[in-house]
């Protein structure tokens, strides 16, 4: 388990954050991470949706229960996170 950094392109967000998270940590605590860091602050909570996190540009989301080590993901990777 180690720090990870990551940027998070949060949905309906105007600001890029730094965000850090584990290692092996599973893409909802990754979304979680980024939502401490947007939601309530310059994004509004959309109760009763799910956040999903995928590489920005890409239409696939990672599969919710995958962590970042099984994701691939690189450090400073942008990540979007967004409500489904």
């Amino acid at each position: 388990m180690a720090q990870f950094p990551f940027i998070s392109n949060f949905q309906y967000d105007f600001v890029l954050q730094l965000v850090a998270c584990d290692t092996e940590d599973d893409m909802d605590k990754v979304a979680a991470a980024a939502a401490h860091h947007s939601l309530n602050r310059r994004v509004r909570p959309q109760p009763g949706k799910t956040l999903r996190v995928r590489p920005q540009g890409s239409a696939q989301p990672f599969d919710r229960h995958m962590t970042v080590t099984q994701a691939g993901i690189k450090p400073m990777t942008c990540l979007e996170i967004y409500y489904e």
